[in-house]
């Protein structure tokens, strides 16, 4: 009997309102799924505490990123508080060809850019139960200022407008709700044929 050919693995988008939980979410599905691996993007700005090169970050000159990013060598890229991010296409292409599946954890426009780029791509979107209960964590926090809080929130208007483009929507109201509701997905999404996946609707379904 001939080797069984390893399974190309998923590409799985989780955007969240800033606070929304998103990362909390995504460490808590890579400790329980051994399959699950994040991502790791470049970035122009210089390490911090214990990041380690490879590790947590790619950590790139300028220069370098954009004429990385002028290449299409991002499967997408976007400037925050002055510093640049981007995901590698080689980073995800190389998890993938490994069988194991590939979480991102970013904002909506990068998530509709990976969409563009990758029709097959999963997209799950993680909204809060309200406005309110946002506006309360992102307080909680205590990081951030009231302009910084109001940017946030009108930001995550925005945001929330766009779920319908997403092809799941998780409201994080209890993290261990949330977090079994996205590993339902992530298992549906693993027993999808190759020709269901090319055929993916775009969009509005949810949990």
């Amino acid at each position: 009997m001939g080797a069984t050919r390893k399974t190309r693995g998923l590409l799985i988008v989780i955007s969240a309102p800033s606070g929304g939980g998103k990362t909390t979410i995504c460490e808590h599905l890579l400790r329980k799924d051994p399959r699950l691996v994040r991502s790791v993007s470049a970035t122009t700005r210089e390490p911090r505490g214990q990041e380690r090169e490879g590790r947590d970050y790619f950590f790139l000159k300028p220069a370098v990123f954009d004429r990385r990013a002028k290449q299409g060598a991002f499967l997408e890229w976007a400037q925050v508080h002055g510093h640049c991010y981007g995901t590698p296409w080689r980073e995800v292409r190389r998890r993938q060809a490994q069988g194991r599946d590939v979480v991102l954890t970013i904002d909506v426009q990068g998530g509709l850019s990976v969409r563009r780029q990758d029709p097959r791509a999963v997209l799950i979107f993680v909204k809060p139960p309200s406005l309110g209960v946002l506006q309360a964590r992102l307080q909680g926090r205590g990081t951030d200022s009231r302009e910084t809080i109001r940017r946030r929130l009108k930001n995550a208007r925005w945001e929330m407008s766009q779920a319908r483009a997403y092809d799941y929507s998780v409201v994080n109201d209890t993290l261990a709700q949330a977090v079994a509701q996205i590993e339902t997905i992530i298992a549906a999404e693993r027993l999808r044929t190759p020709t269901e996946k090319k055929q993916r609707p775009a969009g509005n379904r949810r949990t």
